[in-house]
């Protein structure tokens, strides 16, 4: 299985210890992959469980799937990126939603925090529920 992230841009710190036990817990079930994007507070705090949980279940694989090249080369760890294929054709503009549906169509569980109808992550949220992946939405624990 395969499980990725949405959430608000803004989400509060306070998250972070129910995040990590989200997906201990997804590890635990047998999920082994994980995509995370790389926009905001609630990517980085999904980055950062994932590198804790790697210390402990080596067996698992994430990805900060990019939608372009960070400003910043020495952000992420070598071997720790990947560019969904198809993405280079993408208007820069809408490389974002290309990555994003991407995530989405590879993806069997989806770990959100969206608290709001509206916005990028409750869109992608909506198209994984579509999709019929399983949706935990931490805004509900």
């Amino acid at each position: 299985m395969i499980c990725t992230f949405f959430g608000h841009r803004d989400c509060p710190e306070s998250i972070k210890p129910t995040l990590l036990k989200t997906i201990k817990n997804q590890i635990e079930q047998g999920t082994r992959c994980f995509f995370v994007g790389n926009h905001g507070k609630f990517d980085a705090m999904a980055l950062s469980c994932l590198r804790e949980c790697k210390r402990k279940y080596t067996e698992i694989r994430y990805a900060v799937v990019l939608a372009y090249l960070p400003a910043d080369p020495n952000t992420y760890l070598p071997d720790e990126t990947i560019f969904p294929e198809g993405i280079e054709s993408a208007p820069k503009r809408f490389a974002i939603d290309f990555r994003n549906r991407w995530m989405v169509n590879h993806s069997d569980v989806v770990i959100s925090y969206v608290n709001r109808s509206w916005g990028g992550a409750a869109k992608y949220v909506k198209k994984a529920k579509n999709k019929g992946a399983t949706v935990i939405n931490l805004t509900n624990n």
